[in-house]
């Protein structure tokens, strides 16, 4: 007798003391449900360093506690606050003989449906017997892209060894999963993607820019396996089909990979190589170095990455050098049919042309070949012409256009050398990217390294640009004017408000001279290549009109 009494007396006292406990957790709340609110994942929640609040008004005041096995609610209450909180050690305790990849079970429902934040209300707390209970709860989860997630679950509670437990199933987690099934995120495929134009376009057909987009691709500058079009959050239990519980699809599919290609001047610069078998075009904007066109009959890339002699045009940057140390486009000078350097070899104009005295600017636009040799040799040298060419990008490096260097020159060993250099042969050589970022240099005032074709790639360690002087950059245009007006690319079918410079350059391996014309009309700078063409008004020039008259 004497044991039960005291029994008896411990028993009370743990009846009060679970009572206080759960008289506290609920004290305030008047109305049928509370809210169990998380902050954004990883964050405090307003109102102190928990993550979860306990709101005023929840669900109804507990029963009176009639026996030693405490209150459900205060179970229940305790493992909503530890779930929000994602402490699956303190729930697992709250848990009647839970599995034992409890929390495993847990985090991969979390990582599949990635929820920025998490919301359990609470309803009324139904006694479904002496020793059971259950909860109906609802979960409110910010979705990305989707926006907010909510659906109803219960949470059911029995008397296990004196104390109310979580009798759980995964069904707590999603009312949908049953015991082995779980929650999967699908990402559906939607097929590799190509590079496609600034705007979203596809490129046109017959491009010439396709080695170079397939580069993009081959560099892991974009995806090659495609790219995922929405997601979905399906339950997969074993032996049945998968079942959809949220899915969300953008409003537009992914297109493509973004490039700094322009739809129409790439379109145009591809149909003016139409029955061209050994030509490239170009296009770069003036401002900023991004390649708007780049349609390539060469192969290999070789706008890019293959050098060759740029002949007459690198007279531009030889006029550079000329106006930095003195001259002006009015200044006079000789176009003789030929001149010979002192001790050293004859320079000849193209077919012994005499054009007698006349100014820089005339000199340039009829290509005299004997005045720029004569001047350079002159008032230059090798450390000067070298400098101005290296202020144009030769010998600059050139990774984002996927070229080892723009150009390239070397310090003329002679007079002889110094005096070939001055019209684009002997150690001169470039890519005809290189000499539309020498037409963009003129028409903006600045040399800019090429941006990388695609849009949004990082941008890296580019070469810094380099201002031209007013004085050179306002002459240049003046030169190129000329050459448009009343020079070498005159009485063509280019649109008004062209200038350039022609140039006809030597193989070197006794093949027929290569053929260029670069310019700009307004802030569109652009070279035109034809290996082996002649001349460059023959070849280049009939090209770039077909081009510019097409935008």
């Amino acid at each position: 007798m004497r044991n039960r009494a005291l029994l008896a007396l411990v028993v009370v006292a743990a009846a009060i003391f679970v009572f206080g406990v759960a008289g506290l957790i609920v004290s305030g709340r008047q109305s049928s449900d509370a809210d169990f609110v998380a902050a954004p994942r990883g964050t405090p929640a307003p109102g102190g360093p928990q993550t979860l609040q306990l709101r005023p008004g929840s669900s109804p005041e507990p029963s009176p506690v009639s026996s030693p096995e405490g209150s459900p609610d205060e179970t229940a209450a305790a493992y909503f606050q530890a779930w929000v909180k994602s402490d699956y050690d303190a729930m697992r305790d709250l848990v009647d003989d839970p599995p034992d990849d409890f929390a495993d079970e847990h985090r991969e429902f979390e990582d599949a449906a990635l929820s920025k934040s998490l919301r359990i209300t609470v309803g009324n707390l139904v006694r479904t017997g002496d020793e059971t209970a259950e909860i109906p709860f609802t979960q409110e989860r910010d979705e990305q892209d989707a926006g907010t997630w909510r659906f109803d679950s219960s949470l059911r509670l029995a008397v296990r060894d004196l104390t109310w437990k979580v009798v759980w199933t995964p069904s707590v987690l999603h009312p949908e999963i049953q015991p082995g099934g779980s929650l999967v995120r699908t990402e559906p495929e939607a097929g590799p993607l190509r590079p496609v134009t600034r705007t979203g376009r596809e490129l046109p057909q017959n491009s010439g820019a396709d080695a170079y987009l397939d580069n993009l691709m081959n560099q892991g500058v974009a995806p090659t396996t495609g790219v995922a079009v929405g997601w979905a959050l399906e339950v997969d239990n074993p032996g049945m089909p998968a079942k959809t519980v949220l899915s969300y699809k953008p409003e537009k599919r992914p297109v493509g990979v973004r490039t700094t290609i322009d739809y129409a001047v790439q379109a145009a610069a591809a149909r003016a190589l139409d029955g061209v078998q050994r030509a490239a075009i170009v296009a770069v904007r003036a401002s900023t170095g991004e390649i708007l066109a780049v349609a390539d009959r060469l192969g290999d890339r070789a706008a890019f990455e293959r050098k060759y002699p740029p002949g007459s045009t690198f007279k531009t940057v030889t006029a550079a050098a000329l106006l930095n140390n003195g001259l002006s486009p009015d200044s006079t000078v000789d176009c003789a049919a030929v001149y010979q350097i002192p001790f050293n070899r004859p320079i000849h104009n193209y077919k012994d042309e005499n054009h007698g005295t006349v100014t820089l600017r005339q000199a340039f636009a009829l290509s005299c070949n004997t005045s720029f040799a004569r001047l350079t040799i002159e008032r230059l040298n090798g450390d000067t012409l070298v400098d101005q060419a290296r202020a144009f990008g030769f010998g600059v490096p050139g990774e984002s256009a996927g070229a080892s260097t723009c150009g390239s020159m070397r310090r003329p060993e002679n007079q002889d050398a110094l005096a070939e250099d001055s019209f684009g042969q002997g150690t001169v050589e470039a890519t005809p990217l290189c000499m539309a970022l020498v037409a963009a240099a003129v028409e903006s005032g600045e040399w800019r390294p090429a941006r990388p074709l695609a849009d949004e790639a990082s941008q890296g360690e580019l070469p810094q640009s380099v201002p031209l002087p007013s004085n050179v950059a306002e002459g240049l245009r003046s030169l190129m004017s000329a050459v448009t007006i009343d020079g070498t690319a005159a009485g063509s079918d280019l649109p008004q408000g062209v200038a350039g410079k022609t140039g006809t350059a030597e193989d070197g391996q006794g093949g027929q001279d290569h053929a260029w014309f670069i310019g700009y009309q307004g802030d569109l700078a652009f070279a035109v290549f034809v290996e082996h063409g002649g001349t460059g008004r023959g070849a280049a020039v009939p090209i770039a009109a077909r081009f510019l008259n097409a935008l």
